[in-house]
């Protein structure tokens, strides 16, 4: 076959990473091409971060109308209308997929619309056209697992979700990780009966236990029903819907939709690494080292492909340093995954950067002094129920640097941010002890906190 064109950049994959790796090279005027066989913008803006994010703001509204009338607002809930949700959402998930389109087309960008495969090292063919290129860039991200277990294609995957036209009444969610609380607190808020199944005895459970610990009893508050942990054997019919079968005989039964949420895997099948001579590792991971180069030169790997920190912005980060080490001379440009912060969009939502308290104890011993504090804040005073806010600092050593941040309560997704910077920088808790307070709010929590293991406070957080 004969080349098509030579680029000196091509991504594979046009979503979070691959878009930044593009856009970065063609700033510094490299020709450059994104291979993307559905809608630019990946996962994350079509059926993750974008939508899910849009759903969990509706979820916050239906909460906040249930609160109202306890500070003389009057608000009378009717329920949601799915239809005019999901249209709307789509219709602002289209407009950004627009804006890409375009985007791509001012940056002198060509867009190759199909699946690449690998002939060669860093020579791709998509649609029986070959394209060669002195980088390549594989961004393709991860797809969602389906357990081989009998019934299973009866549930959807968190795509599946972003499909239905209707709202289920009721919905079992087989999964407690990210992915898993978020669509279960989602479809709570919003009024349909569910039920979380997982594996693992507690949700988020590589996140520290103070967050965990305080989502599971907000969940339960909130009506969820928890059976954790509890291994799926099959999912089959029943007389009212669909049924969860576990591996000890109990049933789990009368669901409108089974959602699957238990994790995902780098999409890399298809790809015929092997033809280029690509290492793998377990379940299709590409092999990369820290300045995210594959086993054969000229090759690079970006984002959920490689194994490591499956967040969006990590993948951003990684493909813009990766074009400006390439193109722009910057030799020290590299991605540390260090201290990287991340968001649950639960409800309420985590906030997390750094160490666990028990990941901290392993690498420090007992040098480690933990400061913590546990509230109601001021936006549920007058409302019936309450909404618990905790926070826990880790720190390591004498000048008690601060090593982990890990927050759980309204306004965490917002407030970790700046944290994160401060992280990042080596901040110590006598720098957050001399930073003046905001008041009220609840971040003031984190630069007031005074003795070690602050005992749970019942009264409200002025915030």
């Amino acid at each position: 076959m004969i080349v098509d064109r030579h680029y000196d950049l091509i991504a594979i994959g046009g979503g979070s990473g691959g878009l930044a790796a593009a856009e970065q090279a063609a700033r510094l005027g490299r020709r450059v091409a994104i291979v993307e066989q559905r809608k630019l913008g990946g996962t994350c803006l079509n059926a993750g971060c974008v939508p899910k994010k849009v759903m969990w703001y509706a979820a916050a509204l239906a909460q906040a109308a249930a609160d109202a009338p306890g500070f003389g607002v009057k608000v009378e809930r009717r329920g949601v209308d799915w239809a005019q949700l999901v249209s709307r959402r789509e219709a602002y998930v289209a407009g950004i997929n627009e804006y890409w389109d375009g985007y791509a087309e001012r940056i002198g960008a060509d867009v190759i619309r199909g699946t690449a495969r690998f002939r060669a090292a860093r020579t791709v063919e998509v649609s029986g056209r070959l394209y060669t290129a002195d980088h390549v860039v594989i961004a393709t991200g991860g797809r969602a697992v389906v357990p081989p277990v009998p019934g299973a294609e009866l549930g959807i995957t968190s795509d599946g979700f972003f499909a239905l036209t209707e709202q289920p009444r009721s919905v079992a969610v087989i999964g407690a990780g990210y992915i898993g609380v978020e669509l279960a607190g989602v479809l709570r808020a919003l009024g349909s009966e569910v039920t979380v199944v997982g594996l693992e005895p507690r949700v988020l459970e590589a996140f520290d236990e103070m967050v965990s610990g305080v989502l599971m009893e907000e969940m339960a508050q909130q009506g969820i029903e928890m059976r954790l942990p509890f291994q799926v054997a099959a999912i089959e019919p029943d007389g009212n819907g669909l049924a969860v079968r576990g591996a000890d005989g109990a049933v789990l039964g009368g669901f409108d939709r089974v959602i699957w949420a238990v994790g995902r895997a780098p999409a890399t099948a298809g790809l015929h690494l092997e033809a280029a001579g690509i290492a793998t590792g377990p379940g299709g991971v590409i092999s990369t080292d820290e300045w995210q180069n594959t086993s054969v030169p000229g090759v690079y790997a970006i984002g959920d492909v490689t194994g490591r920190t499956p967040l969006t912005p990590v993948a951003i980060a990684a493909g813009r340093r990766l074009a400006r080490r390439l193109f722009d001379d910057w030799f020290h440009g590299r991605l540390d995954y260090d201290n990287v912060p991340t968001v649950v969009f639960a409800h309420p939502p985590v906030g997390t950067v750094g160490l666990t308290e028990s990941q901290a104890r392993e690498r420090y011993g007992n040098d480690i002094t933990v400061y913590e504090t546990r509230f109601t804040p001021m936006r549920y005073a007058l409302a019936e129920r309450g909404s618990t806010t905790a926070m826990k600092l880790v720190c390591a050593g004498s000048e008690e640097r601060v090593v982990g941040v890990h927050l759980i309560g309204d306004g965490v997704d917002e407030m970790l941010q700046g944290f994160a910077v401060a992280v990042k920088m080596g901040a110590t808790k006598g720098h957050l002890d001399d930073t003046v307070a905001i008041h009220p709010t609840s971040a003031e929590e984190l630069v007031t906190l005074k003795q070690p293991r602050d005992p749970p406070r019942s009264e409200f957080k002025a915030a």
